[in-house]
């Protein structure tokens, strides 16, 4: 029997590690390991960790950020495949068996490098808001986009399994002061330039949004806004070196990806005064636009929608301006509006 390791890499989420590591234990797949690496936590969460004994494998660590704890649980795993669940997220009962079912079945033939499934969208609470992600679902050669500079649809971390032989040809990240998280934006993309990438096309865990109301705007749970789009950039070069160093893959300069362009459109217009987002438009669009007019993910409507409900920025009327930078980078706020 194929095993597989859920990880879950924690760092000060008392109140929510054990509902993940519940549903680790809960799998109905018999072959499931489980890991959890602490990453230093000052919380509560070390006691809870332990209260499960010999149920799960526990490696507690100094801090050292997401990048040193995937580095740290990849040199201690011993299975076959592996995902790496977010310890605010959790996992349904099925999920470890239908990813092994993917990885049997493989692509056209040949394995797989990664499965990846959606999650279904998660408030603070653990209530679902009625969205999933991702939206869109990938081609099995994903390697072809991002030669092209296209990062493909994927979901976040806990929505991802590996081949252990695929992820560790790009990990160990390099660890420094500033490349301290993002580790799956590594696992996600650099696994998919050494093979096929496989889609479940159903939800098989949930994923927690801390910034649920539709009032704000976000980018990620763990990362501001304003900082998101630079820390892609810092990212991309360290794929590509790694890319080039270990794969003899070589990746082009820049990037396209609209999650990272309608950060930098939030960061931009949001609550800005009119001729600011004017002069943005005219000046700056150029890459934000290319993501919608050139994206090979999405329908025509879907870039027409987009395209229209962008222009409307450049109103005068600052509160229709700002909701629809809402409505645009907060999916959440969208999923609302649609339900009234």
């Amino acid at each position: 029997m194929k095993q597989l390791t859920i990880v879950i890499c924690n760092y000060n989420y008392e109140r929510y590690i054990a509902t993940a590591i519940d549903s680790a234990l809960a799998q109905d797949y018999p072959g499931t390991r489980v890991l959890v690496v602490d990453d230093g936590s000052t919380d509560g969460s070390r006691a809870i960790i332990e209260s499960y004994g010999t149920r799960l494998s526990a490696s507690f660590k100094p801090n050292g950020g997401q990048v040193s704890a995937y580095n740290h649980a990849i040199s201690l795993i011993e299975t076959e495949f592996a995902i790496f669940l977010d310890s605010d997220d959790l996992l349904y009962p099925s999920a470890v068996s239908e990813v092994i079912k993917a990885f049997g079945d493989g692509v056209r033939n040949n394995a797989c490098a990664k499965v990846q499934f959606r999650l279904d969208v998660m408030d603070t609470v653990g209530e679902s808001t009625g969205a999933y992600v991702p939206n869109s679902e990938p081609p099995s050669d994903c390697k072809k986009l991002l030669m092209g500079g296209w990062l493909y649809p994927s979901p976040p971390a806990s929505g991802n399994a590996y081949s252990m032989d695929a992820i560790r040809q790009v990990f160990p990240v390099p660890e420094s002061a500033i490349n301290r998280y993002g580790a799956d934006f590594y696992a996600i993309y650099g696994v998919a330039l050494v093979g096929p990438v496989a889609t479940v096309p159903k939800s098989l865990g949930g994923y927690r949004v801390h910034n649920t109301v539709s009032t704000n705007v976000s980018f990620a749970n763990s990362e501001q806004i304003t900082k998101a789009p630079k820390a892609f950039n810092m990212r991309w070069t360290i794929l590509r070196q790694i890319a080039h160093s270990r794969l003899q893959i070589e990746l082009p300069l820049s990037f396209y990806d609209f999650s990272h362009e309608k950060a930098l459109f939030c960061s931009s217009v949001y609550n800005a005064p009119l001729p600011t987002r004017w002069r943005w438009m005219v000046r700056d669009s150029r890459s934000y636009l290319h993501t919608i007019v050139a994206n090979p993910f999405w329908s025509l409507k879907k870039k027409v929608g987009t395209l229209a409900l962008s222009s409307l920025c450049l109103v005068p009327y600052s509160p229709l301006s700002d909701f629809v930078v809402r409505y645009i980078t907060n999916p959440l706020a969208r999923r609302r509006v649609a339900g009234r």
